[in-house]
């Protein structure tokens, strides 16, 4: 892992011409990371006295040239926006320019929403900015995009200066929900949080709620990935927050390693992203603050850390952009995970696309403890049985496609 770290090139935000045959995501950036020395690094690790902006267009390689869910970094420089991701725009702006900037997305965007993305441990600025464009692009979400990005060191060494980069950074991440919270353009606001960004983005709601003897309704959704976070802290963080609060979702995985090596650093006590819902006390206190829990544990993607699945799981990451596009929350009472992927998948040819659906949620029927419910009305509704009474054909697409509760499986 470090090797393929190490044979990344520098100074990828660089600009570039763009290529006709790539996507583009234009971001707003808010960070306390200082200025960067380098050419095409921007900003670095270390910590900056007061907040800075930045404005910055990343070039999305065509779908012929990368599969979703992955960063398509430059191997050598300048990049080649037809193959890689790459830079086309990158310029650092003042505060007044930043709001301007703001303003006029919201007024172009379809629901006038705004999605800020505060990323984890062990990010370089470049790392930050790229996974972002590439969840909003994969994802399909409308909202305007907001990269809140704090003073991370890029190295596994320093997790202590990470984690209290975080806790100098939450004075700004709180002024700028207070600033999306008055501005009347904005409708509504999204968070999502990776790893040790979810301490921040919790730690600055909190505040914000204390402050303002509450959060604002426009406050929608707030997804938790891979949180690391102390349970019983979390716990107190929702307390304080009040009864009015946005719509909490919470992406586990019980695989997670790199929150495996977090538990033990913070005194073996459980971390968020790490949880096992359908255990007490969790699962019945998720139910009581009306929690929504996604247990990714058998999902397979991301990396070997498989710290980074919300991201990097092609289902998962438009699962996100689909849900925050219609305004709801990620799941509901009747739906479940798997389910909305099948919505997803079914096209006008109404028996392909939702088999294509059902292979795709198969896995997911094993974690999401409504997709298991629903799934057998999927499978009858295209004539098929999971029972063992169908056909030999069907028992084999079932088979291949590993639907839960098949017998006599090839093992």
């Amino acid at each position: 892992m470090l090797v393929a770290c190490a044979s990344r090139p520098t100074g990828v935000l660089q600009p570039v011409a763009a290529s006709p045959s790539a996507s583009q995501v234009a971001m707003l950036v808010a960070t306390t990371r200082g200025r960067a020395d380098k050419p095409g690094e921007m900003f670095s690790g270390e910590r900056a006295l007061t907040p800075n902006f930045a404005e910055i267009t990343v070039s999305v390689p065509p779908d012929s040239a990368r599969k979703a869910g992955e960063v398509s970094w430059p191997r050598k420089l300048p990049p080649n926006p037809a193959t890689d991701f790459a830079t086309v725009k990158a310029q650092e702006i003042d505060r007044p320019a930043a709001e301007n900037w703001l303003s006029r997305s919201v007024r172009k965007s379809p629901d006038r929403s705004v999605l800020v993305f505060i990323h984890g441990f062990n990010n370089h600025f470049e790392d930050a900015v790229f996974r972002f464009a590439q969840i909003v692009h994969d994802s399909g979400a409308h909202s305007v995009p907001v990269l809140a990005t704090w003073p991370s060191r890029g190295s596994l060494l320093a997790y202590g200066y990470d984690r209290e980069s975080t806790n100098y950074t939450r004075n700004a991440v709180e002024n700028l929900f207070q600033y999306l919270a008055r501005d009347p353009q904005v409708k509504e606001v999204s968070i999502l949080a990776h790893s040790m960004g979810n301490w921040l983005a919790l730690e600055s709601l909190r505040q914000m709620a204390i402050r303002n003897d509450g959060l604002p309704s426009k406050f929608k959704n707030v997804m938790l990935a891979a949180p690391d976070v102390d349970v019983d802290v979390f716990r107190s963080q929702i307390i304080d927050m009040g009864k009015q609060r946005p719509r909490f979702t919470l992406f586990v995985s019980r695989d997670d390693r790199a929150l495996a090596v977090s538990r033990r650093v913070w005194g073996n006590v459980s971390r968020l992203g790490a949880i096992d819902p359908e255990q007490s006390p969790y699962k019945e206190e998720m139910a009581a603050n009306d929690i929504t829990v996604i247990d990714l544990t058998k999902v397979k993607a991301g990396d070997r850390l498989h710290h980074s699945k919300f991201a990097e799981s092609p289902e998962i990451v438009q699962l996100i952009g689909a849900r925050l596009s219609s305004g709801q929350a990620l799941t509901d009472s009747r739906l479940g995970l798997g389910d909305h992927i099948v919505a997803a998948t079914a096209g006008a040819a109404h028996t392909v696309g939702a088999a294509a659906g059902l292979v795709a949620s198969a896995p997911l029927a094993v974690v999401d403890q409504n997709t298991r419910q629903n799934y057998a009305h999927h499978v009858e509704t295209l004539g098929m049985s999971v029972s063992g009474g169908g056909s030999s054909r069907t028992a084999a697409n079932n088979c291949n496609a590993k639907v839960p509760g098949t017998k006599d499986c090839p093992q």
